[in-house]
């Protein structure tokens, strides 16, 4: 049998991807590990090896289009092996720039689908006019798009005859349903409650209207219909989700809606660490490189931070932990996530055991990461995981701010810019460099006191900072 090329997942959050570019063509011989195609994934681009050796044949996967994981997207056959020998495949066909696996609905750690919006889809029970039930969804193919569409329109895909490939729906059956006469018919929600029996009830002239209930005359914006019906057409232009846009956007929802955030925010003191990084950065030793002569490292306030913060948790351990419903994760390592901005998105590639390092190893470490970030070369184990995170908007002058926890982290630390501010020190008033840093908190698993200790741990680092050099 002809050996089958899939789609690898090379990420653990990775539902579908993307081939940027295929380095052999159809009927072309390949060797076991020459580099077949390149991945792009949300974080990263990678080249994937042959897995045997022979001729490439039907190369169905498509270059710039969303495949599955797992989907077949070529087949190699051996020299003694006739064309046509593999077993039948369905052919891909294009998710329509949808995840497979999730839609921008959160979904908890026990797998309950989260509500992004405090308006609720029609409960399955409970149809809308002309429709059948909705849990005969099941039964009908349909690409997760179509899905979502559907439910959000209030239609029974059973009811849909699919123009897709084997009969499945697809955004343009649904279209065409929403755009006939019914259309005013299948919105999935109603004034009247319902009771859990679909049995419909008046509501009482003196309750307050709930929050899931849109007021009379403004319908929720649940889908992008809704949106665009705002405004003027040819006053905008649609950009549509790549796949790291789409994967930022679920764990966001997925972050706010799951874990509680805890918010504590502090003020230190810079002079001293800005003095320390001077007299270091001037002692670095001078090296070789390919354009000359240049200092071994050049710490960054940021590298020091890093530094602080996971000497902080070796320091506070019951806060270097991860959340999870039937344990408490403790990590023995300070692993530091730092948040990198790249095209069309962000990524946290992580510094290891970053307590065990000196800073001028964190400094360079961090520019390698930072570099090969942007241009997409990171490899996996190089931003999963880690227990907790940095974001430093401080470049911008923004003074404060707080960010989103990246799970599984349970804290991520919110750094602005360091600014000349009025102090007082032994009842007079003195002008310091202050930073202040806000603390987000999982307080599943670090409780506001807690919190509290590890960023009194923080400051006391940042304000004296010899202690990071022992």
């Amino acid at each position: 049998m002809p050996t089958e090329v899939i789609l690898p997942k090379v990420d653990m959050d990775m539902a579908t991807g993307q081939i940027s570019r295929w380095f052999a063509e159809e009927g072309a011989r390949v060797k076991k590990g020459d580099v077949l195609f390149e991945i792009e994934t949300d974080k990263a681009a990678m080249e994937i090896d042959a897995p045997a050796s022979g001729i490439l044949r039907d190369v169905s996967g498509k270059e710039g289009v969303d495949i599955p994981v797992g989907a077949p997207v070529a087949w190699i056959y051996a020299d003694d092996e006739s064309y046509g020998d593999k077993q039948d495949k369905a052919p891909i066909s294009p998710l329509e720039g949808e995840m497979s696996t999730k839609s921008t609905e959160g979904v908890a750690s026990e797998g309950t689908a989260l509500a992004l919006s405090p308006v609720e889809p029609a409960p399955p029970d409970r149809p809308s006019a002309g429709h059948p039930p909705l849990e005969e969804e099941g039964k009908t193919r349909a690409t997760p798009l179509a899905r979502r569409l559907a439910r959000e329109a209030g239609l029974n895909l059973s009811g849909i005859s699919g123009t897709g490939p084997h009969g499945r729906v697809v955004k343009a059956d649904i279209d065409a349903v929403l755009s006939s006469p019914l259309e005013g018919e299948v919105s999935a929600k109603r004034t009247e409650g319902v009771v859990s029996g679909g049995t419909a009830f008046a509501p009482s002239p003196v309750e307050a209207t709930p929050p899931d209930r849109p007021s009379a005359g403004h319908p929720p914006l649940k889908g992008e219909g809704d949106v665009l019906r705002l405004f003027e057409e040819g006053s905008y232009e649609l950009v549509p989700h790549d796949n790291m846009r789409k994967t930022i956007a679920r764990r966001l929802v997925e972050a706010k809606t799951t874990i509680p955030h805890f918010y504590l925010t502090l003020d230190c003191e810079l002079d001293a660490l800005l003095s320390l990084r001077t007299q270091l950065n001037a002692a670095a030793p001078v090296k070789k490189t390919d354009k000359g002569e240049a200092p071994a490292y050049k710490l960054s306030v940021n590298d020091m931070v890093i530094k602080a913060m996971a000497m902080a948790l070796k320091a506070v351990p019951d806060a270097n932990a991860s959340w999870t419903e039937s344990a408490m994760v403790k990590h023995r390592h300070a692993d530091v996530g730092v948040a990198v901005s790249i095209p069309g998105g962000l990524i946290t590639p992580i510094i290891r055991k970053a307590d065990e390092k000196t800073l001028s190893v964190i400094s360079n470490e961090m520019k390698d990461l930072a570099s090969r970030a942007r241009s997409r070369k990171l490899k996996p184990e190089e931003y999963q995981g880690g227990t907790t995170a940095v974001s430093n908007l401080g470049m911008f002058g923004i003074k404060d701010f707080a960010a989103v926890i990246n799970p599984p982290h349970a804290t991520i630390l919110a750094v602005g810019a360091g600014e000349e501010r009025a102090v007082v020190k032994n009842g007079e008033i003195k002008i310091a460099t202050v930073m202040s840093v806000t603390l987000s908190t999982d307080h599943r698993a670090v409780d506001g006191a807690l919190g509290a200790e590890l960023l009194v741990a923080f400051k006391k680092l940042i304000e004296n900072p010899m202690g990071m050099l022992a």
